[in-house]
Order: C-alpha cells, then structure tokens, then sequence
C-alpha cells in the first residue's frame, strides 16, 4: 500500500536513500516510547557526499539543496524505525540542524528552510516542527550540513 508521503515523493521526483549506516560507534535512531530520535545525517546526495562552507565555498542555494538531502535520510531513518509502514510517522517533532558556514555567514536559517520546507511539504501539518539552526566551524567529513530529529509515532 503506498502512502502519502511515497506519493507526494513521487510527484516531486524524490526518491528516498536507503537508511545511511552509522559511521562510528552509535546506532542509526533509537525509540522510546512514541518517540524515535534520529541520529544526525549529513548532506549526501546520489553523487556522493555535498562538501563544503556556506559563505566561502558554497551560495545559500546549494546549502537549501544539502539541507534538503538531509531531510530525505532523516525520513528513511524514519522509515527504517516504523518498519517500513510511514502510516506510523505521526510528526516531526524537532530538527536540529548544523550548518557549516564562515563567522560572517548569517542564514543558517534559510539554509535549514530547505529540509523544513520539504518536510512540510511532504507531510502538511504532520511536518511542523521546532527547530534549531546554528553554524558549525566545521562537520564530519567536511559536509555542508547535519541534521538530527525527533518524530513522533502513531
């Protein structure tokens, strides 16, 4: 059966990755009780990981768009903990986001608007979330952006 957030990824021409492996020692996500906290995920896309500064090597575009790629895996992360049925994904709770940007690049919000926007639109209201925008000096890997999050489960 396929749900409604498989047919708006569709009709956007998404695809979700597979769920990432950790890269060190932690797991993927871990639920407690309706809640499941997903473990930071980094800008990759079907190229490879997007590397990169926001103010020095990167526009605010191309940060929106790592952003972005982070929310993808964020939600197969989710999937991966409602076992495969999105029917469970009640909310997003929070996002925590982490941008890697110079000390005089100041829209780490309109970056992170990538990974809200998407997921808004992806899931109309059960997309709303708090969230967390802030400038790293530097990220695992030399990536532009990690974000971790809370969902909520039905």
């Amino acid at each position: 059966m396929t749900t409604e957030i498989e047919t708006r990824l569709t009709e956007m021409g998404l695809t979700l990755p597979d769920a990432p492996a950790p890269a060190a020692n932690y797991v993927p996500y871990v639920v407690s009780g309706d809640l499941v906290f997903v473990s930071g995920q980094i800008s990759q896309g079907p190229d490879g990981l997007i590397r990169g500064k926001l103010g020095a090597d990167l526009d605010l575009e191309q940060g929106v768009e790592a952003a972005r790629a982070c929310a993808l895996s964020l939600l197969s992360q989710a999937r991966a903990a409602c076992g495969g049925d999105f029917g469970r994904l009640a909310q997003v709770v929070k996002l925590t986001a982490f941008v890697n940007s110079t000390a005089e690049f100041t829209d780490q919000p309109k970056v992170v608007n990538g990974a809200s926007d998407l997921l808004v639109a992806l899931l109309g209201d059960k997309g709303r979330h708090s969230r967390s925008a802030v400038s790293a000096a530097s990220l695992p890997m030399g990536v532009a952006v990690e974000i971790e999050a809370i969902f909520r489960l039905a």
